[in-house]
């Protein structure tokens, strides 16, 4: 599935947080831990743990972060949107986890103390920050503990694609690329997450890629669509065109067969050294 964003370097979603988009996050996070429990452990995500996820978003992520590490651990969020961070603060309340602690700030600049988390987390952000990605990343080291771990996760959207399609979401796609490459987003940063977790100084433990795979639900559309906003606002696409992508969406919800989707995804573990090391190049 494409990246959920995480406006964490800059405030302002470029994506609706529709009830669509919403679901679709949640869904997102229930995966995330059954297909990638492994790294979680390799990562020092259990019962106890301190840790931070720097771009959470609406919030859905903390929820599967808190059963991970339990009462007796701590999570914080961070995201720059007021949006993103209000909608997360809800959904913990409604979750009844009040002392999941989310916060609105930069990822670049978080203000938390340095060293205060056993792990830091970052997940589909840097493919929205293009330019930054070392910057956030070299943050999000600091925040853990030496000895403590960085688990971050991105994709290569440039890999993805849905069978089956229709040619007007297709067009869709391609526009929702072209607005982030003119942003100067690297759509294929997750091929580079070993080389950014040297570059900010960290040990690099486990560094893999995978085909994510997910059938959409009817009526769950997608972040291309939800950027239409976006797209019209830059010149990309104009009344006629979301008309044309609401219409094949229409369509593609009434399909007994749901589309698969197939997207590049890459996740790397990397330590903070217990004694201060030089940063490494690529």
């Amino acid at each position: 599935m494409t990246a959920a964003p995480a406006r964490a370097a800059a405030p302002g979603y470029a994506l609706r947080l529709a009830p669509d988009e919403l679901a679709r996050y949640r869904m997102m996070a229930e995966r995330a831990r059954e297909h990638e429990a492994d790294l979680w452990a390799r990562a020092g995500l259990r019962p106890g743990t301190r840790v931070v996820d720097v771009g959470c978003g609406p919030g859905a992520m903390l929820l599967a972060l808190a059963r991970c590490v339990g009462p007796e651990g701590v999570v914080a969020g961070v995201d720059a949107d007021p949006e993103a961070v209000a909608t997360a603060r809800a959904m913990l309340r409604e979750a009844g986890l009040p002392g999941v602690a989310v916060c609105r700030a930069r990822a670049d600049a978080t203000g938390l103390p340095e060293g205060a988390f056993d792990v830091g987390v970052m997940r589909h952000v840097l493919a929205h920050n293009g330019g930054a990605e070392q910057r956030l990343v070299a943050h999000l080291a600091s925040l853990v503990r030496p000895g403590g771990h960085v688990y971050v996760l991105d994709v290569d959207a440039t890999g993805a694609g849905t069978t089956p399609s229709l040619p007007a979401i297709d067009d869709l796609e391609r526009r929702y690329q072209r607005w982030h490459a003119d942003r100067g987003n690297d759509l294929r940063v997750g091929r580079r997450l070993a080389a950014l977790a040297r570059g900010a100084g960290l040990e690099v433990e486990d560094f893999r890629g995978w085909s994510q795979t997910a059938s959409l639900p009817s009526g769950m559309r997608g972040p291309a669509w939800a950027a239409r906003d976006a797209l019209v606002a830059a010149g990309l696409a104009d009344a006629d065109d979301v008309a044309r992508w609401d219409a094949a969406h229409a369509v593609v919800d009434g399909w007994e067969r749901r589309p698969e989707v197939v997207i590049p995804v890459f996740a790397v573990v990397a330590r903070r050294p217990s004694t201060p090391t030089n940063a490494a190049g690529p």
